[in-house]
This record gives C-alpha cells, structure tokens and sequence, in this order.
C-alpha cells in the first residue's frame, strides 16, 4: 500500500506529501451521512492514515470502535484509533486496546484525556488508571505491537506549567515507544518551526507531524483555540470580520487562509500533514489538490485494496 501512494508521487516527480485526516464518530443518522461522505471523497487522495477520536472518558468508546471497523471492512484506509486514560481502569483501557487490536487496528493515537469535569479543571488520574500519556503509551505496547502516535503542542498544553516540562512529557513518550508526534492546531507557521526546533535541541528525532485546522467556522476554531490554548493572531480574526451571515466568501476566505499556511510549511520543508476534518471533505481536499495530490483512479484504488 504505502509503495503504491509512493510510486504515484513520483511518477509525477513531486516532492512526496503524505497527508492524514482525522475525523470524528457521527453522534446521529445525519452526521453519519455526512461522515461518510467526507470519507468517500477523501478517501482517494490515499492518506497515510485516518484518526477516529475519543470521546473524554471514553464518551464515545462504542461509536468510535464501530467507524474504526467499518473503516477497516469497507475501505482502503489505514485507520488509527484514539485512545484516552481519562475516568477508566487500566483493565479497561487494556481491554479497549485487545478489541482495536482484534478487528485490524495497528495504529493507536494515544492521548491523555481531558479532565472529566472538563478543560480548565484539574485532571487527577484514575485510582486504577494510566497515569498520564506516556505511562498510557507504554500500556499500549505491552498489550498489542500497534504503531503508536501522540500528541504535541507548539503552545503547550494548558496543563503543563512551561514548555520544558511539556517537552519533557513528550520524551517521556516517546522514550515509552511513541513513533509519531501530531501537533496541536495552530495558526502562525513560526510557533510550530520554534516549537521544531526546541524539540529536536531536547534529542527527540520523531517526525512531528503539524495538525491543520481549515476553518469552516471562525467562532467555532476560536472556541476550539481558547480551550486548547491555541493562540488565534489578530489578522486572522480580521480576515473572517463581517462575515457571520456570509458563508459563500467565507468559504473562500477559509480556503485562501488554510492554502497560505500550507503552501509555507511546504516552501520551508514541510512534507507531512495531518487535517482536522471536522467531517467536511471539500476544504480538505482542495487544500491537497493544491499540495499536488491526486486522486488515485478506481482500478489503482483496487490495487490497493488488495495490497492491505
């Protein structure tokens, strides 16, 4: 699978850009539709993977095991499973870990969680529970030899008192077996190279991934912002001002913003993304098309199928 996708890129003598989507389990009959359609146009660009996230507490444990397997029996792709330690039993979260492994799953993202009474409060750990991510990580491949990925934060994360001590948890993860660093969505270029750089002076070597968020809604990526401690710069809120009972030129302005960001990860040697769906596909997959991927025709398609 991954020597066709790479076969293609150079066919076409690109720079290879691998691209991973997440996307979110459907919580009603319409938001399953539209899951799925986000899917099915996305799915021929041929990610590296696809993420299904994870509910705090495990909120979301049956439907998201539920897209994972249908992912797995009804496409081409590579899903990888979110994974939290937040409100549960070691036992448990073991137990979740043998049903991703016995369906096919081989790529986990493992995260701590939020704190179940919610961003801003206090996270304590489960009695019986993973302390943090990286005792969860190195749960994960005690019970199952699945690639682990993890989460990274160019602004930190609102729990860690400073950089460092984030940036000591995300060695402490990957020294527990993490091969794979996503980041947290951000909007200047230069917080994730600054961020790159202070990772790598630590002697961490894993790839580190950025996480894009196209925006399709301002108010909604600023509420996403403020409870993850993303910083939202002034140009951008400028950029979107007036436009609340606009959705046509938002729509454009969302496209021209997410094609600036990109195309200067790119020019400053950036080759792998990993895109905040929200379970919409056209930004998406406008924003590939200009990072020079194509669609892979039905019979290649097949091919691939085949090759998982």
């Amino acid at each position: 699978m991954e020597q066709s996708r790479k076969s293609r890129k150079d066919t076409h003598g690109q720079r290879r850009i691998g691209v991973s989507f997440e996307f979110f389990p459907p919580k009603t009959e319409e938001m399953e539709k539209n899951l799925w359609e986000a899917i099915t146009r996305l799915a021929p660009l041929a990610p590296n993977f696809v993420s299904v996230t994870y509910g705090a507490g495990g909120s979301t444990r049956e439907r998201t095991h539920a897209t994972v397997k249908r992912i797995l029996e009804e496409t081409p792709l590579t899903p990888a499973a979110h994974l939290t330690c937040v409100a549960a039993a070691r036992g448990e979260v073991d137990e979740v870990i043998r049903n991703y492994c016995a369906v096919g799953v081989r790529h986990i993202v493992a995260l701590r969680g939020d704190p179940t009474g919610g961003v801003g409060t206090k996270y304590a750990p489960h009695p019986g529970g993973y302390l943090n991510g990286a005792d969860l990580v190195a749960g994960i491949k005690r019970v199952c030899d699945a690639e682990v990925s993890v989460s990274a934060y160019p602004e930190k994360h609102p729990d860690s008192p400073t950089v460092d001590a984030d940036i000591d948890m995300l060695k402490a993860k990957v020294d527990a077996g993490a091969t794979r660093a996503i980041t947290q969505f951000f909007f200047e270029n230069d917080l994730y190279f600054r961020y790159v750089d202070r990772v790598r002076a630590r002697g961490i070597n894993v790839p580190i991934v950025p996480g894009i968020l196209p925006v399709q809604n301002f108010k909604q990526a600023k509420g996403f912002a403020e409870r993850t401690g993303a910083s939202v710069p002034a140009w951008l809120a400028e950029r979107f001002e007036g436009l609340d009972d606009d959705p046509n030129t938002r729509k454009l302005i969302a496209a021209a913003v997410a094609a600036e960001q990109v195309i200067d990860l790119v020019d400053r040697g950036v080759t792998d993304f990993h895109f905040y769906t929200m379970n919409r596909a056209d930004l998406v997959y406008a924003i590939c098309h200009l990072l020079g991927l194509r669609a892979v025709v039905a019979a290649e398609r097949s091919t691939v199928a085949r090759a998982v």
